[in-house]
C-alpha cells in the first residue's frame, strides 16, 4: 500500500492491535481466577485461636483475611484484598503478604505497604477471641455486635 496516506495506516494498525490490548486488560483484571474480591461483610469464624501462634501470622484465603498474633491476647486482622487492583492475596511468607496480580507486598502485622504498585495500606478488621475462636470482620448489621 505505497499510496496509502499515513493517517489511514495508523488507523488500520490501531484497529489491528485493539483486540490484543483488550485481551491483555482482561487477563490483568481477572488473573485471580474469578475469586471473591471482597473482605468479610459480617463477622466470620476463623477457627481456633491457638492456630495462630504468638509472633506468627495466618492467611485465610477463603475469607480474604489475615490474622497476626501480636501477644498472648492481642490479635490484628486485615482484609487481604489488595488495595491496588482489588485482587485477593493468596501468598503469605512469614509476615509478608504478596499479591500475585501485580507484585504489591504488605506487612501482615500492620497492613502497611512494603512494595508498590499499591500505595494504600490494607483495611484493618475488628478481631476478637470468643470461646477460643478467632472472630474477625465488621459489625454484624442490625444487632450491634462487634467481632
Amino acid at each position: 500500500m505505497p499510496g496509502t496516506p499515513p493517517a489511514r495506516r495508523t488507523v488500520l494498525r490501531a484497529a489491528a492491535l485493539a483486540p490484543a490490548v483488550g485481551l491483555g486488560l482482561t487477563a490483568c483484571a481477572s488473573d485471580d481466577g474469578g475469586s471473591n474480591r471482597s473482605a468479610p461483610t459480617a463477622p466470620v469464624d476463623l477457627g481456633k485461636s491457638d492456630d495462630v501462634k504468638v509472633g506468627a501470622s495466618k492467611l485465610y484465603t477463603d475469607k480474604n483475611v489475615v490474622v497476626s498474633r501480636i501477644s498472648d491476647d492481642e490479635y490484628k486482622a486485615y482484609s487481604t484484598i489488595c488495595t491496588h487492583a482489588r485482587c485477593p492475596i493468596k501468598t503469605l511468607e512469614g509476615h509478608k503478604l504478596i499479591c500475585q496480580c501485580h507484585g504489591s507486598q504488605f506487612d501482615a502485622t500492620n497492613g502497611k505497604v512494603l512494595k508498590e504498585p499499591a500505595v494504600k495500606p490494607l483495611a484493618e478488621l475488628p478481631v476478637k477471641v470468643e470461646n477460643g475462636k478467632i472472630i474477625a470482620g465488621p459489625r454484624n448489621p442490625g444487632n450491634g455486635d462487634t467481632p
